[in-house]
């Protein structure tokens, strides 16, 4: 298990720059790391997600993406391995990672099995992270053990008339007494298939627009009902549902984070998120060049490796390129976030770029490797239908450039 295998090497050896750079040194340069760069602890987690991947999930995944189901056996196996409270302390039963650990985490699963990788995603960086930063210490004492050993996470925040207008949700909440009473429905929910625990964010208020969201912490035993399943182009067995609240009563001490700030929130989580998602498409597209990329050198036409002809070469050069850069972007985001410092646009940008090669990348795979490619046998072509969901969910590719476009504004107005 993660969390015994990572006691040995404790205390962490955190990374952080601030603290470890000394310019008034002549050797002020040798502190200064990377981004290849990793602790003994990131590294140990690295290699043990890449066995958990190959191992467990990756004799599963046809099957699951055949059936359009999570298998319950990935699920708990990822609770037992700490895998599901990667920066949750150890006093809440967490393995108590750096962010980068997530991130690593994220990535590692997605060279296997992107569908797998955005269910740890969710459950780490947005709904363990909402309750960790933003729950008071009796709801961290009560719910944090649960999210990290046994309960799977959702956010619920997009609805049918509020995708990328996030805060235009019409979902309500209304005072009763000790209890809020929710009624409304939201779409797109990742993980709400398996969840016991769901963030549903509902306005208190309209008349204060949104700042009347506030976010509620639901458990499904309340009466949460999954109205829709999707079938879906890729990522099929991570479970993407509508839901239903009609008259659903919530303990007043279920809001998390306090009335009205829900919108906070949410802009600040899901920031975070991004960088989620860049590692999960930086692992897809790693994935399908691991796959595609061997075969190229085994077969042979015209006397040599497909592989090897300028053509196809220069390809594969420039997918490599693509992929370092779409990793440089994604782990500075991350130590960025780790040391404090502004992160919003870099997110922004390793969010794009990584859906973005992405597609490129998983498509290239399958022509690289040819008609086999172009079988379910390979697994290549599920990277390609994998990707293109990097493009949509937790903000568009558009959104991510006018965010980007906003601080260059900013910056040179």
């Amino acid at each position: 298990m993660l969390r015994s295998a990572l006691a040995s090497v404790r205390p962490p050896l955190r990374y952080n720059t601030c603290a470890r750079k000394t310019f008034s040194t002549t050797s002020a340069w040798r502190t200064i790391n990377s981004l290849h760069t990793f602790s003994e602890e990131e590294d140990l987690l690295r290699e043990s997600v890449k066995r958990f991947a190959e191992d467990v999930v990756g004799p599963k995944v046809r099957e699951m993406d055949e059936n359009e189901m999570m298998d319950p056996s990935v699920i708990n196996g990822l609770f037992e391995q700490g895998l599901m409270g990667i920066e949750t302390n150890a006093e809440h039963g967490g393995a108590e990672c750096s962010f980068t650990s997530a991130i690593i985490a994220i990535e590692e699963l997605a060279k296997v099995d992107p569908s797998v990788s955005v269910l740890c995603d969710v459950h780490n960086t947005l709904v363990n992270t909402v309750t960790r930063k933003y729950g008071t210490a009796e709801q961290q004492e009560r719910w944090l053990p649960q999210l990290a050993q046994s309960k799977l996470g959702s956010f619920c925040l997009s609805e049918p008339a509020s995708g990328s207008d996030a805060f235009a949700l019409q979902t309500r909440a209304i005072k009763d007494g000790s209890n809020w009473i929710i009624n409304g429905s939201k779409m797109w929910v990742t993980n709400s298939y398996e969840a016991e625990v769901f963030l549903v964010f509902a306005n208190i208020d309209p008349s204060k627009g949104y700042k009347g969201i506030t976010c509620f912490l639901v458990t499904k035993d309340m009466g949460i009902q999954i109205a829709k399943k999707e079938q879906k182009l890729g990522i099929r067995a991570s479970s993407t549902c509508m839901l239903n609240f009609d008259d659903l009563k919530v303990p007043a001490e279920n809001v998390i984070g306090g009335e009205g700030l829900g919108y906070k929130i949410a802009i600040e989580i899901l920031n975070e998120g991004r960088i989620g998602i860049a590692a999960q498409m930086l692992g897809l597209a790693q994935g399908a060049f691991n796959k595609a990329v061997p075969y190229t050198y085994e077969r042979k036409q015209f006397g040599q490796a497909v592989g090897t002809f300028q053509g196809m070469a220069f390809q594969i050069a420039q997918a490599a390129i693509d992929l370092e850069t779409v990793r440089l972007l994604t782990y500075n985001a991350a130590r960025r976030k780790e040391e404090g410092r502004s992160f919003t646009k870099e997110a922004a940008m390793a969010k794009y770029w990584a859906s973005v090669v992405a597609q490129r990348v998983s498509g290239q795979a399958i022509e690289w490797a040819g008609g086999v490619g172009f079988t379910r046998e390979t697994g290549i072509e599920k990277y390609w239908r994998d990707s293109k969901i990097g493009a949509i969910y937790e903000g568009t590719s558009n959104i991510q450039l006018q965010t980007i476009s906003k601080f260059i504004q900013k910056e040179y107005s």
